[in-house]
């Protein structure tokens, strides 16, 4: 598609803005506030993308182009105003048009909270794969829960986390294009009632509860391109009211069912540590995946007037097992609505759908006890289990397994239905997120399946929206690279390699580290005006930001920074090169060990920044509240990316290639796409350190006790004994004991290993032009991640789009 942005000047630009204000806000452009010029520009750029959509989906179904349906209970957008006006080729027009109103685009940025339609790292990977599907013109539509809050706001008080809510609606919903002509019916609870009547086999579905789901839009355009991705959202409503409790008088009862249908699309992620936040949940993916796939299908009926070439033209793609019930929901419209007998409906499916692993902790493989989900989904049951059933029948019966494989292989197995097992069972492909990832699927948690089907597993290495943590987020960075090599790698990628002619010029490495510096002014200042906070910009900027759990760590490296603190009291003058420490994380509400690592966090950052004696040397400082608009102002002034999970648990990690393009080097061991981040720079230009995961599996099954370290090494011990006796007035026993007891992720066994690459990245940091050769290395060895590659080899490989 020849159109690869607006043919827009200032001028028209200005006349939409003025539009917008004066017909839609009422407001004379002298009048107006930011806040109503964002919403005017917001508008005026969402018609552009509306417009580009139309064009862009018409051609697609005129040439009967496969569709792309991206399902995923996360879409972590982050801001829509700047990534829009860059991505369609207008955001000078715009920023002219502005500055004749005397108005500053980058004021009007700040008027737009962040988008409260994910959390960590799957979705923000979802959301960078609907760019990149956009910029190579692939027709897809992302479809996820208009969540009216976020997951949470969150709040450090006394260092605790806190959770508040994250209205993001108020400010996000100029984005938002509601279809209530296309609102879907979604069946909850009931009875099932099956009978035969002239040779049919009819199944009835009696005393249920309808929850109306309606559909909300939004675009994301592909980068000079003619491709607009949508991402179609959910709200949930209860339609009507009780009026036999109604006119009882009892009011609350009258719309307590309305208020329980309309709890699916408030918060992302309930806590399901109770039967009431499991059910939620489940009410949550179903409702996803049953208005999903009934548009899909409608999608599908209108254009081509028949499903017997659904799989044919259609690809729909299952981001990790929350939207698994994709799977039997779809069997259900074709055996029940469409008469289809079981085989020829399976086929469809299969044909289908596609499933991307991203994790093998246990914990986050979904199971559902059986009893739960047929009182809430009787029907979905029904046909799980009669796919179990087959499932079994084939593994004896075809395959010939004995019966402790079946049972490992199984749907249905202690009373629960397992996602992974039924997504695995039913979909073409299987994927993993980076080479050992993939690798630890077919030799461990999936075995058993890939000795039978080998065929149906392979890996896609996870990529990021390089423009937009480039581009958009970096533009000094942007600056050096175009000045050195034009600006063809903002279309491709690959071309960024090119970029590493110059790791021995030494006034490109002059100019990389004054860009460097100039971030890490711009993130110190963006911090102090936000929040009070001082950092000192001569010093190493350490970086940790990710989701809060223990295997991704932060516990060692606080413990490490405490040793550290330590070591600096007992000698003050020792040789130590200064250094921030930056985290940014959200612990899941009901997990409280996960709290007291923040909590520790935030005591050692109180302690240091009270002690003369080291404050200039160290500082800790916890982000409030990361977000995707803080990473973008963060990334770039990183210099060492803290990727230190236990190897073999962490999926691949993205942040690692966002740090990666900013020029950061990264710490960290041999786990997820850190793997292929020591491939593409080398091992010179990396700091790996710790057990690889084939020596975590050797340790443990050798009999791992870290008691035994806690006895033998002073310093860990030391530190150790600080949680338990006291830092800065506060304990935390529950840590301590974990870590020498327990320590399931293995954070005393790598300590010293931990501690030894820190000092390594001292000593290099020192030599500021070996530093910076390191890091136009990994800027130039960066495009391999970009989310272009990552959709291309989806494309060509899993969904056939090519």
């Amino acid at each position: 598609m020849a159109n690869s942005a607006y043919d827009m000047s200032a001028d028209r630009a200005s006349r939409l803005i003025r539009r917008y204000l004066e017909e839609d806000l009422q407001v004379e452009p002298d009048r107006a506030s930011d806040q109503q010029f964002y919403k005017a520009t917001a508008m005026a750029a969402k018609q552009l993308l509306a417009e580009k959509y139309r064009r862009f989906s018409a051609q697609a179904g005129s040439q009967g182009k496969k569709q792309v349906s991206y399902l995923s209970m996360e879409f972590l957008l982050g801001r829509s105003l700047k990534n829009s006006l860059y991505n369609l080729g207008v955001l000078e027009p715009f920023r002219q048009a502005l500055e004749g109103m005397g108005v500053n685009l980058e004021n009007l940025y700040e008027q737009e909270p962040d988008a409260g339609l994910g959390n960590g790292g799957l979705g923000r990977l979802a959301a960078c794969y609907l760019d990149a599907l956009a910029t190579q013109e692939l027709p897809a539509t992302g479809y996820c829960i208009l969540y009216e809050y976020g997951i949470f706001q969150q709040k450090i008080i006394d260092g605790w986390q806190t959770e508040q809510p994250d209205l993001w609606l108020p400010g996000g919903e100029v984005w938002l294009t509601p279809r209530p002509d296309e609102s879907v019916a979604v069946r909850f609870g009931g009875r099932i009632e099956e009978f035969w009547e002239e040779g049919y086999h009819h199944v009835v579905h009696k005393d249920y509860t309808t929850v109306t789901a309606i559909p909300y839009d939004m675009y994301v355009s592909g980068y000079h391109s003619g491709g607009v991705s949508l991402l179609r959202l959910w709200q949930a409503k209860r339609p009507g009211v009780d009026m036999e409790s109604f006119n009882r008088g009892d009011y609350i009862g009258a719309f307590g069912q309305s208020s329980l249908g309309e709890a699916i699309s408030k918060i992302l992620y309930p806590n399901d540590s109770h039967t009431e936040g499991k059910l939620l949940r489940l009410r949550q993916q179903y409702f996803l995946v049953a208005a999903s796939v009934r548009d899909i299908v409608k999608r599908h009926m209108d254009i081509y007037g028949s499903l017997e070439n659904f799989a044919e033209k259609n690809a729909i793609h299952i981001n990790d097992t929350h939207p698994t019930l994709a799977i039997p929901e779809l069997m259900r419209i074709l055996l029940d609505e469409c008469g289809y007998g079981w085989d020829q409906a399976w086929d469809v499916v299969k044909n289908t759908f596609a499933y991307t692993n991203h994790t093998v902790l246990a914990e986050a493989l979904e199971r559902w006890n059986s009893d739960l989900f047929q009182s809430l989904l009787p029907r979905i049951h029904q046909i799980i289990l009669e796919i179990n059933r087959r499932l079994c029948a084939e593994l004896y019966e075809q395959y010939h397994l004995d019966s402790p494989a079946v049972a490992q292989m199984a749907i249905l197995g202690d009373h629960e239905l397992r996602m992974a097992n039924l997504c695995v069972a039913a979909c073409h492909s299987v994927n993993g997120v980076s080479g050992l990832h993939s690798e630890i699927i077919r030799r461990d948690l999936f075995r058993d399946f890939a000795a039978i089907q080998p065929e149906k597993f392979c890996n896609v290495t996870n990529g990021i929206a390089s423009r937009r943590w480039l581009g958009q987020a970096n533009p000094l960075l942007t600056d050096l690279i175009t000045d050195c090599i034009g600006g063809g790698f903002l279309k491709d990628f690959s071309r960024l390699a090119e970029f590493g002619r110059f790791r021995d010029d030494a006034q490109v490495l002059e100019r990389l580290a004054e860009i460097k510096r100039q971030n890490k002014l711009r993130l110190a200042e963006y911090l102090k005006r936000k929040t009070g906070e001082e950092l000192n910009p001569d010093s190493i900027f350490d970086v940790q930001v990710k989701r809060l759990h223990e295997y991704k760590r932060q516990q060692m490296n606080a413990l490490e920074i405490l040793a550290q603190y330590q070591s600096l009291k007992d000698d003050p003058d020792q040789d130590f090169t200064p250094r921030t420490y930056l985290f940014g994380a959200k612990a899941a509400p009901g997990y409280y060990l996960a709290k007291q690592i923040i909590k520790l966090l935030c005591t050692l950052a109180r302690v240091i920044d009270s002690d003369p004696q080291v404050r200039d040397k160290m500082r800790v400082c916890y982000l409030e509240d990361y977000n995707v608009t803080l990473s973008e102002i963060l990334m770039p002034a990183c210099e060492i990316s803290e990727q230190i999970s236990l190897a073999g648990k962490e999926a691949s990690g993205t942040g690692n290639m966002k740090l990666m393009l900013g020029g950061a080097v990264t710490l960290g061991t041999l786990d997820g796409a850190n793997v292929e981040i020591a491939q593409a720079v080398g091992r010179d230009n990396i700091l790996i350190f710790g057990m690889t995961a084939q020596e975590v599996e050797a340790r443990k099954a050798a009999g791992y006790h870290p008691e035994e370290i806690y006895q033998q090494n002073p310093i860990v011990r030391r530190a150790l004994d600080a949680l338990r006796d006291g830092i800065g007035g506060e304990t935390f026993p529950d840590l301590y004991r974990s870590l020498r007891y327990d320590d399931p992720y293995m954070v005393l066994a790598d300590f010293d290993a931990y501690r030894a690459a820190r000092r390594e990245s001292e000593r290099l940091y020192e030599n500021r032009p070996l530093f910076n050769r390191m890091s136009l290395i990994n800027i130039a060895a960066s495009g391999v991640f970009c989310a272009d590659r990552a959709v291309g080899e989806y494309a060509e490989h899993i969904w056939d789009l090519r």
